[in-house]
């Protein structure tokens, strides 16, 4: 039986270049692409594929909060698909559900392992970031943890709309919601944040991976 997966990275090369990847298998099928996290969501509540590949860094909403929503509304296994290495990535794509964590350096061959050991119930790590899940457990009261901890959900998506250069009036437009609201977010997220200036919010989503350099 083949298994169904969703690929969701905002860059058509890196989508095309997966997807060639994956149907050289004869037992993988690709249902469905999408170019933001938002739509990730859509397509995984609607089609509900085995298997979602998700880069962390796109827009609208980011790989981490799409592969936790995925995973909250459907029975879909996530393999977070990022250029980041850092502990602090992996560290939230795992806590936000992802079975598996692959770095875009790898091999195409290292990609098709995470799938095979995702759809089989199983984790995987790529090995040049697998140390972080070995300091997690030797080390767990020195965990890292993101300074976007204490946020909402709502804020982490305000924060990521701004970084990406939208208005408050497109941010509001974007959520459906009114633009004294996301004024009321953005304040409390800079609070949290322990942040005065607004340019600051731009550097800490790129540090936390909300949004690509």
């Amino acid at each position: 039986m083949s298994t169904r997966i969703l690929l969701a990275d905002d860059h058509d090369i890196v989508r095309q270049g997966v997807h060639r990847i994956i149907e050289g298998c004869t037992d993988l099928h690709v249902v469905a692409q999408a170019c933001n996290g938002e739509e990730a969501v859509q397509l995984a509540v609607e089609l509900r594929p085995e298997v979602a590949i998700v880069d962390l860094s796109m827009p609208r909403l980011s790989g981490t909060e799409a592969i936790r929503r995925i995973r909250q509304q459907t029975p879909t296994r996530c393999i977070a698909f990022s250029m980041h290495d850092t502990q602090g990535h992996v560290t939230q794509a795992l806590q936000a559900g992802a079975a598996a964590y692959v770095v875009k350096s790898a091999d195409g061959s290292e990609l098709v392992e995470a799938i095979e050991a995702v759809r089989s119930g199983r984790s995987y790590l790529s090995p040049s970031i697998a140390h972080w899940a070995v300091e997690a457990v030797a080390r767990p009261n020195e965990r890292a943890a993101s300074s976007l901890g204490a946020l909402t959900t709502r804020e982490r998506e305000v924060l990521q709309l701004v970084a990406e250069g939208l208005s408050s009036k497109e941010i509001a437009a974007s959520l459906g919601v009114s633009t004294k609201t996301v004024e009321t977010h953005r304040s409390n997220l800079m609070s949290k944040l322990n942040i005065r200036k607004a340019s600051r919010l731009v550097r800490v989503a790129i540090q936390e991976g909300l949004v690509a350099l």
